[in-house]
């Protein structure tokens, strides 16, 4: 038998990451070199000690750097202020290399206790990664009311399907279910369902459905089984795969990737927990698994199933594991459960279904300026949004005396996305932010820049406005919303 061709070695970016991280970094390169992967590692610094000197990104240039250069990273977890100040590092590396596709893998792990074992959980939740609310463009409107920018794109979504799609052809799984909330925001989730409908058309070896988010999140808790591949927009990914984790044992064995076209990054989700740092009590499973789909990713296949099945072996006979996962009273620590997954390389678990990997395929995406054109587009009117301590009624009386005169007309003014002037009944609760619809009486000419810009000198007059948003017309199909209770 001939012997199976050398790896060669990988330069890989090691991000310890803050709390327990070190740990568990330390952990998972003690399994990875006893099983004998061909790793080199370069130490990087990110999170709270980058902020700690001042840098607002959490991600200092040489570590963007070396990430860059290698291609490859793996991560411990970093923290993240909750709430206010800086933007979350962890956010920050993966929209800087376009690692657009977060990958988790939720598996029945045998030995762990939880409600659902027995039942053969095994699929993975693909996440859009760069997109969506995590965007992070929000404006304070008013002193009491903040925006946050939804931005779904069709090459996004695009993307994100092809991805799912790949994975599942490259791990042999027959479904893909493509979860989004169309039902409610018709522009920005419909666009990944419709975009997800078309593009799996292409795969007509996978079977493809789509499902209302809220339904597939209850759909995981009653019969996950049925799932395989489930893609889904940024913040529907992020809630749904920690849901989807809590099935197997939590985030404590959750592992993940991150995935792009020039860079990849395996990370364990869980967070740092500072409260047992240093004392010798993490748990690193789920970075030693992240570790064992960056081996696949750089196609050591071999080590990969080789450090796997040890995790697994450890975990079914349940000797010397760590605390979280342990009987009441028998936790270990990190170093002990670390020899015991050394002394079981080699062995495999016989209650882990063997599972073909080749590796995921992925579209290459020029790095140009993505433009979409529309055949028709036409300006139909504007969203002006204004600040007032006035009832709808007063308001209208003034926003529309305001257009008199004016290349525009007042259709409707909504609070929160409900119309409340014209008044059509009901009991909407009124806060100091209003979205005033007007439409152009004629069809303008070109961008209509001065109209516009005169409406706005009128409204100002009388009231503060925030923000404006053109109502466009693409390819004779509305381009904006309607209010709640709009006509």
């Amino acid at each position: 038998m001939d012997a199976a061709p050398a790896i060669a070695r990988t330069k890989v970016t090691a991000i310890a990451g803050d709390g327990i991280g070190p740990e568990v970094m330390r952990a998972t390169q003690q399994v990875l070199a006893a099983a004998g992967a061909n790793l080199e590692w370069e130490d990087a610094v990110a999170g709270a000690e980058a902020f700690r000197k001042g840098i607002p990104s959490g991600a200092p240039r040489d570590t963007l750097d070396s990430i860059e250069r290698n291609g490859v990273a793996l991560k411990g977890p970093l923290e993240t202020p909750v709430g206010h100040g800086e933007k979350s590092a962890n956010v920050t590396l993966r929209k800087v290399f376009e690692m657009y596709g977060n990958i988790r893998p939720v598996r029945e792990i045998p030995g762990l206790r939880t409600p659902f074992a027995g039942r053969g959980i095994d699929f993975v939740v693909v996440r859009e990664n760069v997109e969506d609310l995590y965007a992070g463009v929000e404006h304070m409107q008013t002193p009491g009311v903040a925006q946050c920018l939804k931005l779904i794109t069709e090459v996004g979504c695009e993307r994100i399907v092809r991805l799912a799609a790949s994975l599942a052809q490259a791990e042999g799984r027959r479904k893909v279910t493509v979860a989004t909330k169309a039902n409610i925001m018709k522009l920005t989730e419909g666009m990944m369902k419709r975009v997800g409908e078309a593009v799996l058309k292409e795969y007509p070896d996978l079977q493809h459905e789509h499902m209302i988010v809220d339904n597939c999140a209850h759909q995981m808790v009653v019969r996950p089984e049925q799932f395989d591949v489930t893609v889904m927009t940024n913040m529907n990914g992020d809630i749904l795969s920690d849901l989807a984790a809590g099935l197997v044992g939590g985030l404590g064995v959750a592992p993940s990737a991150n995935l792009g076209d020039g860079c990849a990054m395996f990370e364990a989700v869980h967070g740092s927990a500072p409260q047992i740092a240093g004392k010798g009590l993490a748990n690193p499973t789920a970075l030693a698994l992240s570790a064992v789909m960056m081996l696949r990713h750089i196609g050591d296949f071999e080590t990969a199933s080789k450090v796997e099945h040890a995790l697994y072996v450890t975990l079914e006979e349940g000797v010397d594991l760590t605390g979280d996962i342990a009987a009441p009273g028998q936790g270990v620590s990190t170093g002990a459960y670390v020899d015991r997954v050394i002394a079981n390389l080699g062995r495999r678990s016989a209650k882990v279904p063997t599972r073909e990997y080749r590796p995921i395929t992925l579209k290459r995406w020029p790095p140009i300026t993505w433009y979409k054109a529309a055949a028709t587009r036409e300006l139909v009117g504007v969203d002006v949004f204004v600040e007032s301590e006035r009832d709808p009624r007063a308001i209208g009386i003034t926003l529309a005396a305001a257009a008199e005169g004016s290349a525009f007309t007042l259709k409707m003014i909504s609070s929160r996305g409900t119309q409340v002037w014209p008044d059509q009944g009901g009991n909407t609760f009124l806060v100091d932010h209003f979205r005033a619809r007007f439409i152009f009486r004629e069809p303008p000419k070109g961008d209509a820049v001065a109209e516009i810009t005169d409406l706005l000198t009128r409204i100002g007059r009388q009231h503060r406005w925030m923000h404006l948003e053109k109502l466009q017309r693409f390819d004779g199909a509305d381009a904006f919303s309607r209010a709640q209770g709009e006509g």
